[in-house]
């Protein structure tokens, strides 16, 4: 019996199509095999609202019966290959209170492969990703986070070096050859072709051994069993809150103990204490509550309640008082206001080294910073005059 399986990891609604597209060419190439395959969603049931880690599968056996079989269970407990679309997801996901946050490696086989689109080099990646008690392999695709969209779709080849990739590290899965075949079915264009050669020979492989990664225990939480469960359909309530870190000023309301929402964001906001005005618009339009309210009337970003939305930043009326950054440049989520009380002097170079990496980068969804909008149709419309 030969069945693999695949998972890949994707931003809820930004890179659904994007996911969707990778496994159904797995499928479709698997058929020119004359193998059998299927591609399903695994978080259509939760809601799919901007980044939530999600999942696709797609699983391939050579015939008909030993897929049935191998479908018999709810989803694959264990993948030959987990492809990640973003790197900020190998810090873990979690698929909006569903498990828990879950590492990115928890369903890799030993001896598998996580597949990611990043330009960060292996340790870099690996600072993030949870230990596991088995070897496995860590491939990166060189590449930006491709942000392609539910309705819209940014073409930008990921979809096919990533398929180059996976018949690398999985060769008897499906061969590049099938691959490509499937790629000009499809697309119709040979240059996404040699985008796929191109990712199959370029790919970088990298062993990972037990225990090499990040040591933090992934937050989880015991589920009840069915005879724990009370009659009923129960929503306890979550309480008011009270003064900031349990003291008497600021606010600090309480929040869910099993629902982060963390591994969510791409970006997070860092905030420059100095020059805000405590205007409250920041705390106001937050759509998940993530500010709390300092003694001072500050606002501090709660890093375990945000999930990079951004709203912050566009309604903020001072300039670069918030500021989106890369979430990978960060390894916790301590508070920042803290920081800024320990020693203003660090937390103001710490802040200027955040910024510098944000405005550095450019965003393919949403917006970066207050006016791009604006800036991105004014440059359109001199393009169109040319």
């Amino acid at each position: 019996m030969s069945t693999y399986a695949v998972e890949v990891v994707y931003r809820g609604i930004f890179q659904k199509r994007l996911s969707g597209n990778i496994c159904r060419s797995i499928v479709l190439a698997s058929r020119m095999e004359g193998k059998i395959g299927t591609a399903f969603g695994r978080y259509g049931d939760s809601p799919e609202r901007n980044g939530i880690p999600a999942k696709y599968f797609a699983v391939v056996a050579d015939d008909a019966l030993e897929l049935e079989e191998y479908l018999a269970q709810y989803e694959p407990t264990q993948v030959d290959a987990t492809i990640v679309v973003d790197d900020t997801l190998c810090k873990g996901v979690e698929s909006w209170a569903w498990y828990g946050l879950q590492p990115i490696n928890a369903l890799t086989k030993p001896g598998g492969t996580v597949i990611v689109t990043s330009y960060q080099d292996p340790e870099q990646l690996k600072e993030d990703i949870h230990v596991k008690d088995e070897p496995y392999n860590l491939a990166i695709v060189k590449g930006s986070k491709s942000f392609s969209g539910l309705w819209v779709y940014k073409d930008d080849h990921t979809d096919v070096r990533v398929l180059g990739a996976l018949a690398r590290v999985v060769p008897d899965m499906v061969s590049l050859e099938s691959y490509q075949k499937a790629i000009l079915q499809q697309w119709k264009t040979e240059a996404k072709v040699v985008s796929s050669q191109r990712s199959h020979e370029r790919v970088h492989i990298s062993p990972v051994e037990p225990g090499e990664g990040n040591e933090t225990e992934p937050y989880s939480f015991e589920m009840p069993g069915w005879q724990e469960m009370e009659e009923a359909l129960v929503i306890p309530g979550i309480a008011q809150g009270g003064g900031f870190r349990g003291g008497e000023g600021g606010f600090e309301p309480v929040r869910s103990a099993v629902f982060k929402k963390y591994s969510t964001r791409t970006m997070r906001p860092v905030v420059n204490f100095e020059t805000c005005t405590k205007c409250t618009l920041c705390w106001l339009q937050c759509p998940d509550s993530c500010f709390d309210v300092t003694p001072d009337g500050l606002y501090d970003a709660n890093m375990e309640a945000c999930c990079g939305c951004g709203v912050c930043e566009d309604v903020c009326p001072v300039p670069n008082c918030i500021t989106m950054v890369n979430e990978e440049a960060f390894v916790d989520n301590d508070s920042q206001y803290e920081h800024w009380q320990k020693n203003r002097d660090d937390y103001m170079g710490w802040l200027e080294k955040k910024i510098a990496l944000g405005k550095s980068e450019r965003r393919s969804h949403g917006f970066h910073h207050v006016g791009q909008y604006q800036e991105e149709n004014a440059m359109a419309e001199v393009g169109s005059d040319d």
